[in-house]
């Protein structure tokens, strides 16, 4: 895949939004520095606005034609800056406020998937008043995570009454809605998709028992895996999967698909980023590299996200 072909002037002042307050802030600070500085070498006029209380103010003084969303988590990934920005009239990277909306919320997005045949774990509501034994009963081993987070934040795993209530709690004090869900016992994979383009798969080989928050962004020891070792015809069926399941939130831009493989060789998806990270951890990066396209020339890619559609002669 070439490089954008629009030259810097082209876009305008960017602004690469990054931080703000959810659990990923720290996350989202790095892939945001890198984003800037790529951008900032391409000759685009981009500055960086931690966001706060204060962010539309500082769009509108900064006189910006078009936002580089990079923050990860509530507020940023899911819906309410693009609300926002729709609502100023400024055209943003990635998908908008009903597909960010959706992708944020693991349970919507799972009865979306459920309601179309696309294969995703059995899960569980939990709340303060749950029977956590039958839940154990319906689930067996499960995963527990807070519906509106991501990088792996705040989930755990249980298999015990006691391990799955401790687990709630902890998922409960990111955010008050929480799910369980069936653990698939096998192999992990991600897959990132830019535009329609689904890029190579990358398998994950965490440090830990599962791609936690420590596997994701700390640890040296998990391995990545791209090209992975499946065969054409599980990488076409799991790409198609990822492409059928992103398509159907409504995701626009770029996102990434995390999806396991069980002992019978059957794919299960997890859930859509619409706003992956882009640190030196990050996976999104890793698949483009597999697929020829550098980071330099990812980030002008989803720049070009932000001229797509009804925005498109905004700024111009």
């Amino acid at each position: 895949m070439a490089d954008s072909i629009r030259t810097p002037r082209e876009y305008g002042k960017v602004a690469v939004v990054m931080g703000g307050h959810s659990a990923e802030r720290e996350i989202s600070l790095l892939s945001g520095a890198a984003v800037l500085l790529s951008l900032q070498k391409a000759g685009v006029d981009a500055i960086g606005i931690d966001a706060d209380s204060s962010l539309l103010d500082k769009l509108r003084q900064e006189k910006i034609t078009r936002v580089f969303i990079i923050l990860h988590g509530r507020d940023g990934e899911d819906g309410t800056l693009q609300g926002a920005l729709e609502w100023m009239g400024l055209p943003y990277t990635g998908s908008g406020v009903l597909a960010s909306a959706l992708a944020m919320d693991k349970v919507r997005c799972k009865l979306l998937w459920q309601q179309l045949g696309i294969s995703t774990p059995d899960f569980v509501q939990l709340h303060a008043n749950s029977d956590f034994a039958a839940v154990l009963a319906q689930l067996g081993f499960c995963f527990v995570k807070p519906v509106n987070e991501g990088s792996s934040i705040g989930i755990g795993g249980a298999e015990t009454v006691q391990q799955l209530e401790a687990a709630w709690r902890r998922a409960d004090s990111y955010d008050p809605q929480v799910i369980a869900e069936s653990w698939i016992k096998g192999r992990e994979y991600t897959v990132a998709i830019l535009d329609d383009l689904v890029l190579p798969v990358i398998e994950l080989e965490p440090a830990n028992t599962f791609y936690d928050y420590e596997s994701k962004y700390l640890s040296d020891q998990t391995r990545y895996h791209c090209p992975c070792d499946l065969d054409s015809t599980a990488t076409a069926q799991l790409q198609n999967m990822a492409l059928a399941a992103y398509k159907a939130v409504g995701c626009k831009g770029w996102g990434r698909v995390d999806a396991m493989r069980d002992a019978d060789g059957r794919f299960w998806l997890l859930e859509v980023n619409t706003t992956p990270g882009m640190t030196s951890h990050s996976l999104v990066p890793m698949a483009a590299l597999g697929a020829g396209i550098n980071f330099d020339q990812l980030v002008l890619r989803v720049l070009d996200s932000s001229l797509q559609g009804k925005y498109l002669q905004h700024g111009q």
